[in-house]
């Protein structure tokens, strides 16, 4: 069963009671662009995932199948409860060196790149941490977890951590020292130098008190959220691959050959010293910080969310669909999944070229949904065509409008 596919109505209908309780105790937890960047890249995680999830449970699969030590039964209560509990624990290690190794730290940095901490930064998920993320799971296969055993307890895990990401929520007291809360987690995603690299659990906080991170949030201490390298940016491509671009770069101006292999797999922000020297790096004044801001018109802001709807309701349809597709369907969509919200990217960041962009993405609506209609993927009618159409059409003249009245407008 897809749980995360299952539960995606209910992640947007709590994200709807945030936003109302934002509104009702007069707190600004949520900025669109920032929303919405955050959830293109969990879509874009989901889409892609349905290439690389194959990657962990093949692997797992097979070490179960030929390493395995115990054959632990699905029927066994005892083996459930292990398993969640063995499950989390192996998070936190994955967790812990996802903020401690640089290459894993490329990986990871996505869901920490969001300066708002609310509900929708729970679904700012990796699509690159399915290429080392499989190890740290193996353990569980070993000691002969079955795979839809792992496969369960691996979404409750990773159901749980949604509801945590939240400001809403203060300190609860006696469950703040068994379990991660909303308080430990704020502090997980702070970039205050008294917070980094904290509270690393997915489920138990109990991990983190044993193991020496963990951090209690402080009122004297008001969390400052993001990155100490900050994303800069909208745009769900680059977040994923910013972190990757500074390694190489970096890699690419050492002397030494062996600092342009060990600076991937260093403790994070370790340098070649030459490097160092040369291009030196400052930390951004806390007491200064200002979040990552583009001006955009309400017009060109409701078209953006409106255009995101529609990626919402396609990724969603991937997701349930998407199991059944060959290799050459998937590539595809995640091709046009990927190019779709890139597009939505440059157009939050006001980019010059943005509006041609939209307008080629519109006209290569039509083609991907007869590719889709070939492929088997998404049988259309002709009522199918006709919506794509009206679709089309009304974008395309809310396009000109929005053009001619920026064209109108008169500098301030």
């Amino acid at each position: 069963m897809n749980y995360v596919l299952y539960a995606v109505p209910f992640f947007f209908l709590l994200i709807a009671l945030e936003l109302l309780a934002d509104r009702w105790r007069g707190m600004r937890t949520y900025r669109l662009a920032d929303a919405i960047n955050s959830l293109s890249a969990g879509v874009l995680s989901t889409t892609l995932g349905l290439l690389t999830k194959v990657v962990g449970l093949l692997t797992y699969t097979f070490a179960w199948q030929n390493w395995g030590v115990f054959e632990l039964s699905a029927q066994n209560l005892w083996v459930w409860v292990f398993a969640f509990v063995f499950y989390d624990f192996c998070y936190y290690w994955n967790h812990r060196l996802g903020h401690e190794r640089n290459v894993l730290w490329a990986a990871h940095s996505v869901h920490h790149q969001s300066e708002e901490y609310n509900l929708s930064t729970a679904l700012r998920q990796t699509s690159t941490g399915w290429i080392f993320g499989w190890i740290f799971y193996l353990p569980m296969a070993l000691l002969g977890v079955p795979p839809l055993v792992f496969l369960t307890v691996a979404a409750l895990n990773l159901l749980y951590q949604f509801w945590v990401h939240t400001r809403h929520i203060p300190k609860l007291g006696w469950f703040e020292w068994v379990f991660i809360s909303p308080s430990n987690h704020r502090v997980h995603h702070a970039q205050n130098v008294v917070y980094m690299d904290r509270n690393y659990g997915g489920v138990f906080i109990l991990w983190d008190r044993l193991f020496g991170t963990f951090q209690e949030e402080l009122d004297e201490e008001p969390v400052v959220f993001g990155v100490t390298t900050p994303l800069a940016s909208w745009n769900p491509l680059w977040a994923n691959l910013q972190f990757y671009a500074v390694l190489w770069q970096d890699a690419a101006r050492a002397g030494s050959l062996w600092d342009k292999l060990r600076i991937w797999f260093m403790r994070t922000g370790w340098r070649p010293a030459d490097v160092a020297a040369r291009y030196p790096q400052s930390k951004a004044d806390l007491s200064q910080f200002e979040k990552f801001h583009v001006p955009l018109r309400p017009a060109h802001q409701v078209y953006a969310a409106v255009q995101f709807v529609l990626y919402v309701a396609a990724g969603s349809y991937l997701l349930a669909n998407g199991a059944t597709q060959s290799v050459a369907v998937l590539l595809g969509s995640c091709a046009w999944m990927a190019f779709g919200l890139y597009v939505l990217g440059m157009w939050l960041e006001n980019r010059p070229h943005a509006l041609g962009l939209e307008a080629l993405r519109l006209l290569l609506n039509a083609p991907a949904l007869w590719l889709a209609e070939q492929a088997g993927l998404l049988p259309i009618t002709g009522l199918g065509w006709g919506m794509l159409l009206g679709y089309s059409l009304a974008s395309g003249v809310a396009l000109v409008l929005m053009s001619r009245r920026s064209a109108n407008a008169v500098p301030a």
